[in-house]
């Protein structure tokens, strides 16, 4: 999403940095995004928050007028339904709750197929409770769909509980990159450096 300006950006093999135009978009669809402030279009319904993820692929008429084919329409639905939010299909995003909301635009990302999700702070804005159950679709998405999620989070205890792998940074810094299961408090010190309030 941004031109890089130093080091390298390889993605399952693929130099991001030869991408350009055309091959740089279509490389960008095998990768979903979740945001901390879920981005949905909150004056409209659910169903077509999530058929926003075709739109990419449109013709400019049809992303125009909004007009999405059958199989599209079916497409969104089951992915409502793989969150659980089915019978939300037809009510306003902005009537939903946080978790709710998250849950549409994790149906909205896997209504694109992706090989990946990058999730940035994605339950940063939720209560402890709710923030359990959208770790607990990241993790369920993860294993029964065999899909990569890469997590920037700053609950190093949520890290600690649903990775495989953690990296702690700090200052810009790799300070351990390994198992979730080998992080011990000399690890938990060097990303926290004494300063329990800013965690990496």
């Amino acid at each position: 999403m941004h031109d890089i300006t130093q080091g390298e950006l390889t993605v399952d093999g693929t130099d991001v940095m030869s991408l350009h135009g055309k091959s740089l978009r279509k490389f960008r669809r095998k990768i979903g995004m979740i945001f901390q402030s879920f981005n949905l279009i909150t004056r409209t319904t659910v169903i077509k928050n999530v058929l926003t993820a075709f739109v990419p692929d449109l013709p400019w008429w049809r992303a125009t007028l909004g007009f999405f084919t059958k199989d599209e329409k079916m497409k969104a639905l089951e992915a409502l339904d793989q969150m659980g939010i089915l019978d939300k299909a037809f009510v306003r995003a902005d009537q939903l709750s946080g978790g709710q909301q998250q849950r549409v635009a994790l149906a909205r990302t896997l209504a694109q197929d992706p090989q990946i999700i990058l999730a940035d702070e994605p339950v940063a804005s939720l209560d402890p409770v709710t923030a359990k159950q959208v770790m607990d679709d990241f993790q369920r998405i993860n294993r029964e769909m065999h899909i990569t999620v890469l997590i920037n989070i700053h609950h190093v205890e949520l890290a600690l509980q649903y990775a495989t792998r953690v990296v702690g940074i700090r200052a810009g810094e790799i300070v351990y990159d390994g198992p979730a299961d080998q992080v011990d408090q000399a690890v938990l010190d060097a990303i926290y450096q004494g300063k329990q309030e800013e965690p990496a």
